[in-house]
């Protein structure tokens, strides 16, 4: 691994890793505070993971390009400009990171490292709602990078935050960080037995939303070999 992939993954890292402290964490102190009204839990929970998102992607965008979520990973290399031979790293270091961000939030409210979650999310809705949840991050993030790119990091963190609401599923739309919810068995968690059908479904909403934007949008190469949105 080269210096500068190092340094690009340490950055996955710490980005997945801030991004499931603060998704995990404010689902915690959302629950403690709110005297059980579930909207105003819901309503914390993802006000903070949208502004958290933000900052992360404009603290760490210059490094890595800041992608904290596979599907984003992929959907760079399939339009190129992520080299696969890159990829490997990225995964790794964004799976790690949000297991380590997760296990951050427990110690700081004082909770085990890791406790299985037992909150089950299953059917027909939940899957489409990842679906389109993870269609239109990917959306976002095309559409605003060809027109306004340092719109970018405002404009997911405003998605995310509405498709915490208008989802079912409370839009989880990355796998890295549905892996690393199975290990809170808090506000924020998705069981086990759960997991592999919501990757399957943000996989298709992304590969759908790389696909109709090769088209809406393809990638021009310019006679010096450069590519260009």
């Amino acid at each position: 691994m080269s210096s500068n992939l190092t340094a690009r993954a340490v950055t996955e890292f710490l980005g997945s890793c801030f991004l499931l402290a603060a998704i995990v964490g404010s689902g915690i102190m959302a629950e403690r505070l709110s005297g059980g009204n579930a909207a105003l839990t819901l309503l914390a929970n993802s006000v903070a993971t949208g502004a958290a998102l933000s900052a992360l992607i404009l603290t760490f965008v210059s490094i890595s390009g800041a992608h904290f979520n596979p599907v984003v990973t992929l959907a760079e290399a399939i339009r190129g400009r992520t080299a696969w031979r890159d990829v490997p790293a990225y995964l790794a270091a964004q799976v790690a990171g949000a297991f380590v961000g997760v296990a951050a939030a427990h110690i700081m409210f004082s909770l085990p490292l890791f406790f299985a979650s037992r909150h089950a999310r299953i059917g027909a809705g939940l899957l489409c709602s990842e679906f389109v949840a993870t269609f239109g991050l990917l959306s976002v993030i095309f559409g605003c990078s060809r027109s306004r790119p340092s719109a970018v990091p405002f404009a997911v963190g405003a998605y995310i935050t509405a498709a915490y609401w208008f989802t079912a599923s409370t839009s989880f739309a990355n796998p890295a960080v549905t892996l690393a919810r199975a290990a809170t068995d808090t506000f924020a968690g998705i069981r086990p037995a759960d997991v592999p059908a919501f990757i399957g479904a943000q996989l298709a909403g992304a590969l759908v939303a790389t696909s109709l934007f090769h088209w809406l949008a393809p990638t021009r190469v310019d006679p010096m070999g450069e590519r260009h949105s």
